[in-house]
């Protein structure tokens, strides 16, 4: 037989109940109090105590996967090491085998003759070779503009600029411009061209 609640009793036990003296309460007001404790110290706990220690956890989760990966990429560089210093190597080898494509000062008088023996050499006629303005200076190096004029045949002028190119230093042509002789010379061709040399800085050039 199932037991019936007395809500109007357990309201006036509520009531009578003296709060400030826990030792005349009655059944049921001790029974809500006790629940109500049993209910607020998780509650309290886990705002005073636990979600703090839970948001580390989850941050701490979150770091572990960055931790992870800065982890793997160390590693990775570390067995790579012995690449890398091998890359490097070949990277100081190429660039000093293009700075000895630079001449220096005491060189460059030598380079001029033979950009200009480049030319006389294949059978052009020579009519101006005139340094194009002051030399520009970059980081290490310096660059000389020159402008050439040079009259020939179609075949002489692509050997001309196949032997500029086959030069041990470095010479590149800019502003190129071939233009016909006229009725009189049907297959001469005049080529104007600003050859670039560059010329590389000492160190008191460069400190300076």
């Amino acid at each position: 037989m199932a037991m019936a609640i007395d809500f109007k009793q357990i309201a006036e036990d509520f009531k009578a109940t003296n709060w400030r003296d826990p030792g005349t309460w009655s059944v049921i007001p001790k029974a809500v109090v006790l629940i109500a404790i049993v209910v607020a110290l998780p509650v309290l706990g886990y705002f005073g105590l636990w979600q703090g220690q839970l948001q580390e956890l989850e941050t701490g989760k979150s770091n572990e996967q960055k931790y992870k990966l800065d982890y793997l990429n160390k590693k990775k560089q570390a067995v790579n090491l012995d690449l890398y210093k091998q890359q490097l190597r070949e990277i100081d080898t190429q660039f000093g085998a293009l700075l000895k494509q630079l001449p220096n000062r005491s060189q460059m008088d030598a380079l001029l003759v033979d950009i200009n023996q480049a030319g006389l050499g294949r059978g052009l006629q020579f009519e101006l070779f005139k340094p194009a303005g002051q030399e520009i200076v970059r980081d290490f190096y310096a660059e000389l503009p020159i402008k050439l004029r040079y009259t020939g045949s179609y075949h002489e002028l692509g050997n001309f600029v196949s032997g500029i190119a086959a030069l041990p230093r470095i010479v590149t042509l800019h502003d190129i411009t071939i233009r016909p002789q006229g009725a009189a010379s049907p297959d001469e061709l005049t080529l104007d061209v600003t050859a670039k040399t560059y010329r590389y800085l000492d160190e008191e050039a460069t400190e300076g």
